[in-house]
């Protein structure tokens, strides 16, 4: 069983309790336009997770509390940045996923896990970190097309103010902190 969400970590594919996610949202706008074509590409049966840039999927090496305060401490350090969607782009033939390119803010969000990486997180997907915004996954071939073709001249741009920090409770993904980057934590 695979779980949608911020991602799987672990030896299973279902995340655990020791699962931990830092994502990149959306603004609330963005979110809701992307919302209605990725739930119309998964079709109704399928929960859809809102829009995000992965940062890190895994989970802790030590306790919440110790990756929770890198994580913390990481954010307070970096600088808000300008994010840019340009199109799509797809994983395939290693994998079956169909995404929105991060063009301008790429460098940004490769730094960005590279520095959450350097403290008690793992990162545990099977392909080398490539931001991103996925917009469908796992799919029929036709609707993997459809969506890449539909969205081919999508343009989104908006500025990283902050990073989210998630873990895996009772069933589902939920958010602990908001981070402000630059600055303090919004609970």
């Amino acid at each position: 069983m695979i779980v949608p969400g911020i991602g799987q970590s672990g030896g299973s594919l279902v995340p655990h309790a020791d699962s931990l996610g830092v994502i990149i949202s959306l603004p609330a706008s963005l979110t809701a336009d992307l919302a209605h074509k990725r739930a119309e590409y998964a079709g109704p049966e399928m929960p859809v997770v809102p829009a995000h840039v992965t940062l890190v999927s895994g989970r802790t090496k030590e306790s919440w509390a110790a990756a929770a305060e890198h994580v913390r401490r990481i954010a307070a350090d970096f600088a808000p940045f300008h994010l840019s969607l340009r199109g799509t782009g797809t994983f395939e033939p290693l994998s079956a996923v169909v995404f929105l390119n991060v063009e301008m803010g790429a460098e940004d969000c490769a730094e960005l896990h590279t520095k959450l990486l350097q403290g008690p997180l793992e990162h545990l997907l099977e392909f080398e970190f490539h931001p991103h915004l996925t917009i469908a996954h796992d799919l029929p071939e036709a609707t993997m097309a459809k969506a890449k073709a539909e969205l081919a001249g999508f343009e989104a741009d908006f500025e990283v103010v902050s990073i989210g920090l998630y873990n895996f409770i009772e069933g589902s993904w939920a958010l602990r902190e908001e981070l402000i980057l630059g600055g303090t934590s919004r609970t």
